[in-house]
């Protein structure tokens, strides 16, 4: 998603984690802690708990040299080694640097004989353009392939279009625009939509992947004083299928990312089954970015805690 660096959501939302860096933090301390606990007789959950929930990823990654160092192992190899499941999943999460864990999570949405296109409108949808970019570095320096090469081998159509424009993270030369000059590309959304007979979904695809962040807020609100209805519902009358999805994704985010990842944590808990890997890449990416906007959102959509939710499922 193309968000900038001037925008005022993504300028305040760096501020909004719920993980800060530790203050009077010793690495070596702290991986000498971690070889014990995990050297012992039993691994000692606790200390892995709060010594890595407790520091910033940066923080983390001095901790993982220092225990190398000490070692001659990796922190993630031995995690890997000592616990198991979802205990081990987010684990390892916290201690990736955050471009390589996208990267990661992209291969796991594109390995196998199916691929999850939920995981790429997510990851596509939310990332800033430097995060965007940052994965696509990390998957060449991963696979030594162009992200962008191996993602046109796993979709098609429109889907295809939109999420490669997505992957192409240079940012857009679009300046602030007052509301009257994103009037045309209101006009031109309506008329290729709710006036027409049939949906030009090319007109869709290139104002909402081309288009700054103001300059799509703005036109939400323009887009509904003109048609009567949001844009959300005209593409959601329009269109079906993986482009709508995606579409409807970034109208989401356009509005508000931590809205659109605290619904995305609501539908993983709901129904008979939950979606461990979805808690875990949202909470540990968005740690140190918004999770406290995330948490105020969810309580504002869905009426209870995110915590409290949390802790309910992990009881069933």
């Amino acid at each position: 998603m193309f968000i900038y660096q001037h925008d005022p959501c993504f300028a305040k939302s760096t501020v909004h984690g719920t993980v800060k860096e530790k203050t009077g933090f010793n690495a070596g301390e702290d991986a000498a802690a971690l070889r014990k606990a995990i050297e012992g007789i039993g691994t000692t959950e606790k200390t892995l708990i709060d010594i890595l929930t407790q520091r910033s990823n940066a923080q983390r990654q001095l901790i993982c040299k220092a225990y190398q160092d000490a070692t001659g192992r990796t922190l993630c190899d031995d995690l890997e080694g000592d616990t198991h499941g979802h205990f081990e999943d987010i684990l390892v999460a916290l201690v990736t640097p955050p471009a390589k864990f996208d990267c990661q999570e992209f291969i796991r949405a594109i390995k196998g004989a199916g691929t999850n296109e939920s995981i790429l409108i997510e990851l596509f949808a939310s990332r800033s353009n430097h995060q965007i970019k940052a994965m696509c570095d990390a998957y060449l320096a991963e696979t030594g392939r162009a992200l962008i090469h191996d993602l046109k081998s796993e979709v098609s159509g429109d889907f295809e279009k939109t999420l490669l424009i997505l992957a192409e993270w240079e940012p857009k030369l679009f300046g602030y625009q007052h509301s009257s000059s994103v009037f045309p590309t209101v006009q031109i959304l309506y008329e290729a939509g709710e006036k027409k007979w049939g949906t030009d979904e090319s007109k869709f695809i290139d104002i909402l992947c081309h288009r700054s962040v103001p300059q799509l807020r703005q036109t939400l609100v323009e887009y509904k004083s003109l048609s009567g209805k949001t844009l959300q519902e005209s593409i959601e009358r329009e269109m079906s299928g993986r482009l709508e999805e995606i579409l409807v994704a970034i109208v989401k985010c356009v509005k508000s990312v931590p809205a659109y990842l605290a619904e995305r944590l609501y539908k993983s808990m709901k129904g008979a089954g939950t979606t461990e890997s979805t808690l875990t890449r949202i909470i540990v990416s968005r740690s140190e970015v918004d999770l406290q906007e995330i948490k105020a959102e969810y309580k504002k959509l869905f009426g209870t805690s995110l915590y409290s939710d949390i802790e309910v499922r992990s009881i069933k």
